[in-house]
């Protein structure tokens, strides 16, 4: 069967994109290798989906690339046109946090708006359809002569081209091939390197992926100290490195070690082997707290009781400070003990990998693709959308308006 545009992936970013592909007229062909589309939706935020984030901006998204480049997709399609669009069809929504905003009811809602959108549109959907080959006209399956074809011939010097595809349900022919197969976060949901391996046989350059989003695991020294504490939670402010932004929210022991909202910000930024600081008292100056109480006869961990949970306060003075009064303590002590308060160091021994990872870091190198239209500069025809791209958005509603937006990009241009 032929197609204007074929697009393989049912998650957010290949949904929107067949829905705005289909709004232009254009003959809309969705594939999706699973029972179902929209997995990923449908468990997000608690089952209630934090759909998008008010105040998303191209800072708010992690890349080795050019830090503007979702810019212009982000400003084609803001979160205010994708809640209009929710608006538009009922679904009652709230502001959680910080620009959060889920449903009232269930991510069922988001899914099922997005599938008559598409329906709308006349997109031609097939679950259950797994893609073997891909073919395009006048393109080498040699890898030495793909490589060689990409260096020399940039995207205006090929003839429009004809993708065929080999599928479970059938060969199929179109002019525009999108690839919104996402990364390889919750493979249980069915996630595949797909995308990469299609990256790949065309000559596309990759950001070797990692999991993003996602708990970190802690040494068997730190887990002795604070394995115990699994399930207690703190307010902190987190960094990694120089370049990473600080984040302030929660983290939450774990049994294997932390996780909550400031760990999984600061994962996406801290490579392997980076160690990550914590700032236990973000609001105020542990210096203070300490020497207010050198008259009172108290030890650190009497102190530090008044301002953090009893149990941590005992399992990190335990390792951390001295157990004699801080009127003992000389202010050199003082001024030590203060400084690793707000600046304690740790060194993950790694994370919890894909299955518990929210999203993918690294992807499809973002100097492959336009800007404006996803587009491959050098292979004409074809488009990443979504988090198969390396844009990976902070937690809380980021990396669904990515998908939106990558999505209606591409959609404008197929």
């Amino acid at each position: 069967m032929q197609f204007d545009v074929v697009i393989v992936g049912g998650g957010a970013a290949g949904l929107f994109c067949a829905r705005t592909a289909g709004q232009r007229g254009r003959r809309v062909l969705l594939l999706e290798h699973n029972a179902r589309l929209g997995n990923k939706i449908l468990i997000s935020g608690g089952g209630r989906c934090n759909f998008t984030n008010l105040g998303a901006t191209a800072a708010h998204y992690l890349t080795q690339g050019s830090p503007h480049f979702a810019k212009s997709a982000l400003a084609r399609c803001t979160a205010l046109d994708f809640l209009a669009l929710v608006e538009h069809h009922g679904i009652a929504w709230h502001e959680k946090k910080l620009g959060q905003l889920f449903c009232d009811h269930s991510s069922k809602q988001i899914l099922q708006m997005l599938e008559d959108e598409c329906a709308d549109a006349r997109v031609k959907v097939r679950p259950n359809c797994r893609v073997s080959s891909i073919r395009r006209t006048g393109w080498s399956e040699d890898p030495d002569a793909v490589a060689e074809r990409v260096a020399d011939q940039p995207t205006q010097s090929l003839e429009p081209p004809e993708w065929f595809l080999e599928t479970s349900q059938g060969s199929v022919v179109t002019r525009s091939l999108v690839i919104a197969t996402g990364g390889l976060s919750f493979p249980k949901l069915g996630a595949t390197p797909f995308g990469y391996e299609v990256a790949r046989q065309f000559g596309v350059r990759l950001v070797p992926p990692r999991p993003g989003l996602v708990p970190l695991t802690l040494g068997e020294d730190d887990l002795t100290t604070f394995g115990e504490l699994s399930g207690l939670s703190l307010d902190c402010e987190v960094s990694a490195g120089l370049e990473a932004p600080r984040f302030r929210e929660h983290f939450l022991f774990t049994h294997r070690g932390l996780s909550g909202p400031a760990i999984l910000q600061i994962s996406s930024y801290c490579a392997a082997g980076e160690a990550i600081r914590l700032d236990l008292l973000p609001d105020q100056s542990a210096l203070d707290l300490l020497t207010k109480e050198k008259a009172g006869g108290r030890d650190a961990k009497s102190a530090l009781r008044s301002v953090w949970p009893d149990r941590f306060a005992a399992a990190w003075c335990a390792r951390f400070a001295s157990s004699k009064p801080i009127a003992q303590m000389s202010q050199r002590e003082l001024e030590a003990l203060a400084r690793r308060v707000h600046s304690w160091e740790i060194v993950p021994s790694g994370d919890e990998g894909y299955p518990k990872a929210e999203v993918t870091v690294g992807g499809v190198a973002t100097s492959e693709l336009s800007s404006k239209t996803l587009e491959c500069r050098r292979v004409r025809g074809l488009f990443f959308v979504g988090e198969v791209v390396d844009i990976t958005g902070w937690l809380g509603g980021y990396n669904f308006q990515w998908a939106w937006a990558s999505g209606h990009a591409a959609g404008q241009a197929v």
